[in-house]
């Protein structure tokens, strides 16, 4: 479904297109569906959620900057219902760490992919050998607690 949108700040870093309700209805994927949007030639899989009085489906710095888009402008947004299978790519070490501990891997299979995503980000956003084990090392720690974040 294709609609216009400004791409809106909501402070720092975060930014995002307003989804019209008629779009999020035609979807027919309930209220918060999973899709895969298109701006400016660049598609990406993301979530709508309600913010507010408004839908929105936000769009990180990242994909901003490999999209050429920017915050202010507005775009043609096209957005589909994604119902493909959303698996992380584990890091190795990670993997390996979440195998030795079997109470942190078992709680891991049952949490959502942006939240196994979260802790993948925090892995691999380390720019030290020594930061990123201790990363490893919280996250499985956390895990095996039953903790998400």
């Amino acid at each position: 479904m294709e609609f216009t949108s400004i791409l809106e700040s909501s402070g720092g870093n975060k930014a995002g297109f307003v989804v019209p309700d008629a779009v999020v209805d035609g979807l027919g994927g309930g209220k918060r569906p999973k899709v895969a949007v298109t701006v400016a030639g660049y598609t990406y899989r993301s979530s709508i959620a309600r913010m507010g009085e408004r839908y929105m489906v936000g769009m990180s710095i990242d994909r901003r900057a490999e999209a050429g888009v920017t915050v202010g402008d507005t775009y043609d947004v096209d957005i589909v219902l994604d119902d493909a299978p959303r698996e992380v790519d584990l890091p190795p070490d990670l993997a390996a760490a979440l195998d030795a501990v079997p109470a942190a891997k078992e709680f891991w299979q049952t949490l959502s992919h942006s939240k196994q995503q979260w802790h993948v980000l925090q892995v691999t956003g380390a720019k030290k050998p020594e930061t990123r084990a201790k990363r490893v090392e919280t996250s499985v720690s956390m895990l095996a607690e039953g903790r998400a974040r």
